[in-house]
C-alpha cells in the first residue's frame, strides 16, 4: 500500500497542477475583465494555458498522425495505422499506405521501452513510409495492463521481438533505436539458432548500449553508483486505483520524466518561460516548435518494474550482451551464431545517452559474420535524438541505411536507390578508432 499511495500522490500532484492551470486560464479569461485591460491578467492566462497543457499531456498517448504524401503518380497517399499482432504488453502495428502497390522493402522499427511511447519515432516513420512498408513495435503503458497478464522482463521483450520477426518473415529489414538495440541483437541471435529461416535480411542498430562500459555517460555512471536494492526501494511503485493495472509494480512515467528534466533543468525552465511569454504576446500557436516537441517529450508511460530492473542489472551492470553471456529461458544466446544477417551500427559524436563506442561494440561480438556484412557510421555533430529523428537522420543517416538495405537485398526486384548518399564506412578493426 505504501508504494501505491506514493503513485497516487504523484498522480494527485499532476492532476492538481493541471486543474490550477485550467482555473487560472478560465479566471483570467473572464469576459468582464476585458473592460479593464490588465497585463497581469494576460500573463496569468498565459501561465494557465501553458501549465494546463503541460500537465495534461503527461497522461495522454500522442497520436501517430502520419501525414499523407505525394505518390509517384502525383496522387496523395493517405497513411493509416493497423494492428497486425496483438499482445498484452505490446502490439506490432503497420502503416498502410492506401492505394499503393506494396513496397518490396519491408522494415521493422523496434521502438524503445524507456519512458516514452513508440510515437517518439513518428518523424522516423514519416521519413521511411514513402519508400518502405513500415512496421513498429507499439509498447503498452504498464499502468493499463492488469496484473493477471503476468510479468514482462528483458527475456520476455526479446521473445516478443522473436515472434514479431517470425510473423514478418525473412524478407525484413530491422532497425532498432536506442534501448532495444542489445535485445534486438539477442533476438536475431536467438533466431539464428532456433529458426534460421526466420532471420531478417539486415539489422541496423542506432545509438544502443550494446556495451555500456565502452564509453561513460551520465546514464552509465548512474547505473554503477546505485545498487539494485536502492533502485527497487526508491524507483519502483505500484499502480494506483485509477488505472486497470492497479497493483502492478512499475517504474512510473512521472518519475522518469522528473529524471529526464533534471538532466537539463535550466534548458527546460527557459523553454517554458519563453513559451509563457509567447502565449501572452499572442505569438504562440497550437503546433509551434515548443508544443510540437513537448507534446511528445512530456507524454510518458510506466515501465514494468521487472523490465526496468532486469535492464539495469543484466544489460548495464552485468554486461551480459557485451560479454555474450545473455540467456533466454535458461538457454544461452550466442551472438556469434549470426552468420548471414548484415549488421550496421549508427552513432552520434555528441550522443550523451549512448556515447560513441557503445553501439559499434556489436560488430566485435559478431564473430561468425564476414566483414563484408558489417558496417558502421559515426555522424559528426549529432546528438542522441538527431541520429534517428533529426536533420542528421533525414539528410545523412537515412540514405545510408536505405543503401545498406539495398546492398543486402540482392535478388529482390523493386528496391529503390536512396538519395544523397555518403560513402559507406566499413567497420574498422579497432572499435576505439571508430568511436573517435
Amino acid at each position: 500500500m505504501r508504494y501505491m499511495a506514493t503513485y497516487d500522490l504523484m498522480e494527485s500532484i499532476r492532476n492538481t497542477n493541471q486543474w490550477l492551470g485550467a482555473s487560472a486560464l478560465a479566471m483570467a479569461s473572464y469576459p468582464a475583465f476585458s473592460m479593464f485591460p490588465n497585463p497581469a491578467l494576460e500573463w496569468m492566462a498565459a501561465w494557465g494555458e501553458v501549465t494546463e497543457r503541460t500537465f495534461g499531456r503527461m497522461v495522454v498517448k500522442p497520436d501517430w498522425d502520419i501525414p499523407p504524401f505525394v505518390g509517384a503518380n502525383g496522387q496523395d497517399r493517405l497513411v493509416s495505422v493497423e494492428k497486425v499482432v496483438s499482445k498484452p504488453f505490446g502490439d506490432l502495428i503497420r502503416f498502410r499506405v492506401q492505394g499503393r502497390t506494396e513496397e518490396k522493402r519491408k522494415v521493422l522499427l523496434v521502438a524503445p521501452m524507456s519512458g516514452h511511447y513508440a510515437t517518439l519515432l513518428r518523424s522516423t516513420v514519416i521519413s521511411l513510409v514513402p519508400d518502405c512498408e513500415v512496421y513498429v513495435t507499439d509498447w503498452h503503458n504498464a499502468r493499463d495492463i492488469p496484473v493477471s497478464a503476468g510479468k514482462f522482463d528483458v527475456e520476455d521483450y526479446t521473445l516478443y521481438l522473436v515472434d514479431f520477426m517470425r510473423h514478418l518473415g525473412p524478407d525484413t529489414h530491422v532497425i532498432a533505436v536506442c534501448q532495444p538495440a542489445p535485445l534486438t541483437l539477442a533476438a536475431t541471435a536467438y533466431l539464428a539458432e532456433e529458426d534460421p529461416e526466420a532471420q531478417p535480411l539486415s539489422l541496423t542498430l542506432i545509438g544502443g548500449p550494446i556495451d555500456p562500459d565502452a564509453a561513460a555517460t551520465d546514464v552509465t555512471d548512474f547505473g554503477r553508483r546505485v545498487t539494485m536494492g536502492q533502485l527497487e526501494q526508491f524507483m519502483i511503485q505500484q499502480v494506483g486505483f485509477k488505472y486497470a493495472g492497479v497493483g502492478r509494480k512499475v517504474y512510473p512515467g512521472l518519475l522518469q520524466l522528473a529524471s529526464f528534466i533534471s538532466m537539463n533543468n535550466d534548458t527546460h525552465r527557459e523553454a517554458f518561460m519563453e513559451q509563457i511569454k509567447r502565449v501572452a504576446q499572442k505569438t504562440a500557436h497550437d503546433h509551434d516548435k515548443h508544443n510540437k516537441f513537448y507534446d511528445e517529450y512530456l507524454a510518458v508511460m510506466d515501465m514494468p518494474a521487472e523490465f526496468y530492473l532486469s535492464t539495469v542489472e543484466r544489460i548495464f551492470k552485468n554486461g551480459e550482451i557485451a560479454k555474450n553471456e545473455f540467456t533466454v529461458a535458461g538457454r544461452p544466446v550466442d551472438i556469434g551464431k549470426i552468420t548471414t544477417v548484415a549488421v550496421k551500427t549508427v552513432e552520434g559524436s555528441k550522443d550523451d545517452i549512448s556515447a560513441p563506442g557503445q553501439c559499434i561494440a556489436a560488430l566485435d561480438l559478431l564473430t561468425g559474420l564476414p566483414d563484408s556484412k558489417k558496417a558502421s557510421h559515426l555522424e559528426d555533430g549529432a546528438g542522441h535524438y538527431g541520429i534517428f529523428a533529426g536533420k542528421s537522420w533525414r539528410n545523412n543517416i537515412r540514405p545510408l541505411v536505405l543503401d545498406f538495405m539495398n546492398a543486402n537485398d540482392a535478388g529482390k526486384a523493386g528496391a529503390k536507390p536512396a538519395k544523397a548518399t555518403k560513402p559507406e564506412t566499413k567497420a574498422p578493426a579497432n572499435r576505439n578508432i571508430a568511436a573517435g
